[in-house]
């Protein structure tokens, strides 16, 4: 079975002579989760125009891929795009990465120019900072939250230069601020936008899937999303979306280096699972019962907790998380009794809505509804 490696390292077309298609944007996606943060400012001091193949150097390596997740699958990625005559010569530009946790903002873009006429702007997903996963909780209570302004912003900035053909995609929450960026950039660049690309990116809140804003899209945007996707389906109350096969588990799935394809496109799965549709059930049960105030005090509790531990990123809880996992016990005692109470009923509801959709409706017996006839 082939991924977006083997891909890169067999498709040998350019753009010129084989259209981009769903898995190049993917594969740039996954590609703008590498650090180019010191690089590209060595690298413009040495030439203007920085492309893929710039960028393999051995002395670079430990600098890009410092606490990405999957380095190696990443290092192989990118030795493959280097080398790609598909994928070499493609110029980056315009990268930027911020992350503040008082904003609770963790936002980073990229835009990759395919050639003179078309460019791939990338948002990069959530990384595996507390403060990344935190932006994107807030999303089931606030709208915009920082990272979606930013988006706009950036769109913009980067359209008001550039005249040709846009393309927009991300994964995770790359794929939530492409749309997001699409729907509200400014009415011209908007325009210079032929798809965007959503890889199983969360969705919005419903009243957003009946706006203008996003009708006006809809017709362009392609999302994707693995069987037994649970990020993707995270707000998703529509069915607009393709499935593509993953060879990995669960939430494991999300890994964009398990998606397989096939030439150039992915292999297509009929339907998502039913644990990822139960999934999806529950957590949209539970923010149709909760209020935004609700859902906010649930999510910032969870989090103050969570930052008693020092912990700042999501593999830290490996490391030690049998102390951790008291550290976390002690702390929500802490808090204040009105407020556990909340937290404590929130997670029983979870846990009774839960058991609710796990069971199937009773079907009713058509010999006894019909009088035994």
């Amino acid at each position: 079975m082939s991924n977006i490696i083997d891909y890169a390292e067999s498709e040998l077309n350019t753009f010129q002579k084989k259209a981009f298609n769903p898995i190049d944007s993917l594969v740039l996606a996954q590609f703008s989760y590498i650090h180019f943060d010191n690089i590209m400012k060595v690298l413009q001091k040495e030439k203007n125009d920085v492309m893929i193949k710039d960028l393999f150097k051995a002395e670079y390596f430990d600098k890009m891929l410092l606490e990405v997740r999957d380095n190696v699958s990443n290092q192989k990625l990118l030795m493959a795009l280097a080398a790609s005559p598909r994928f070499r010569d493609i110029k980056i530009s315009d990268y930027i990465n911020k992350v503040d946790s008082q904003l609770e903002k963790q936002f980073s873009a990229t835009t990759f120019y395919i050639d003179a006429d078309t460019a791939y702007v990338a948002f990069r997903g959530t990384d595996s900072t507390i403060v990344g996963w935190k932006e994107d909780f807030n999303m089931s209570f606030e709208m915009p939250v920082p990272s979606q302004v930013e988006a706009v912003e950036y769109l913009n900035t980067v359209g008001k230069d550039f005249n040709g053909k846009i393309i927009v995609g991300g994964h995770s929450k790359g794929g939530n601020l492409a749309v997001y960026a699409t729907m509200y950039c400014q009415d011209s660049i908007n325009k210079q936008i032929i798809q965007v690309y959503c890889h199983d990116g969360p969705g919005f809140q419903e009243e957003v899937f009946q706006s203008i804003a996003y009708q006006n899209i809809v017709e362009r945007l392609h999302k994707t999303l693995p069987q037994s996707s649970t990020v993707g389906m995270l707000l998703e109350y529509q069915d607009n979306y393709s499935v593509v096969k993953s060879n990995e588990f669960w939430f494991m799935q999300h890994d964009p280096f398990s998606w397989q394809v096939a030439k150039d496109d992915f292999i297509y799965e009929e339907h998502i699972t039913q644990t990822a549709k139960y999934t999806n059930t529950t957590i949209n049960q539970w923010l149709q019962s909760a209020t935004p105030k609700e859902r906010e005090l649930f999510i910032d509790t969870l989090y103050s907790v969570i930052n008693k531990t020092n912990i700042t990123r999501v593999d830290q809880f490996k490391d030690n998380i049998i102390q951790d996992s008291k550290t976390i016990i002690n702390a929500l005692n802490d808090v204040d009794d009105q407020t556990k109470r909340f937290v404590y009923q929130t997670l029983k509801e979870l846990v009774s809505l839960s058991f609710k959709n796990l069971i199937p409706p009773k079907k009713v017996n058509n010999k006894l509804k019909n009088g035994g006839k």
